[in-house]
């Protein structure tokens, strides 16, 4: 016995291949979207990436101002009552700034009392370092013992060949430590700028 095919319209065909020509271009359209977004993910992945790079390097860059700064501050020509007042053409301050607002130092225009190292001319890697030194006390142009001034420093105790070592032993105090404080700007490659601000101890 023959089975009989079930009779389709020549027309009805047409149309069912018509239909999975657009499913076909819908999926197209969805799969090149889908690429040109995993394509900009990658790319902006690669940026973010590089511009953390850039960021990190800024930070070991800072340390030439640091060094250059804690140079300045160990000749003896800056040391006694020199340093009792300010000194803008080293980017030196006797006392801390009266806001002290560290966003502050994002803002370019904050550093034009800083030491602008190289001339301004940027290093190899495109970096352009900048830094000032503050006294850590509370009143500008006064010497560290004043009694009106409030600075952070540190005692010492002095040594002498032949000291007692015992507990009770009178110590004798010895030059105190005096604490700056540095702040060091890089502007560096891809408009990236970091900040860091580090402590030194001089000794008076």
């Amino acid at each position: 016995m023959m089975k009989k095919v079930p009779f389709m319209r020549p027309g009805l065909r047409h149309r069912q291949r018509g239909v999975v020509l657009m499913i076909a271009l819908i999926m197209l359209v969805a799969m090149s979207l889908a690429g040109v977004a995993l394509m900009r993910s990658v790319e902006t992945a690669v940026i973010v990436a590089g511009n953390f790079a850039f960021k990190e390097a800024g930070v070991q860059v800072a340390d030439k101002g640091v060094q250059a700064a804690a140079n300045w501050l160990s000749q003896p020509t800056t040391a006694g009552a020199v340093l009792y007042n300010d000194i803008p053409s080293q980017g030196y301050y006797s006392s801390l700034p009266v806001d002290e607002d560290v966003t502050k130092y994002f803002d370019i225009n904050t550093w034009a009392g800083a030491v602008l190292m190289n001339s301004g001319v940027p290093d190899a890697s495109g970096n352009i370092v900048r830094y000032v030194v503050h006294r850590l006390c509370t009143q500008p142009s006064l010497a560290w013992d004043d009694p009106l001034n409030e600075c952070g420093k540190q005692s010492t105790i002095a040594s002498s060949e032949g000291g007692s070592k015992r507990r009770d032993a009178v110590k004798f105090e010895g030059p105190p430590l005096l604490y700056y404080r540095v702040t060091t700007r890089v502007d560096g490659p891809r408009n990236t700028v970091t900040v860091i601000q580090t402590s030194l101890a001089v000794q008076i």
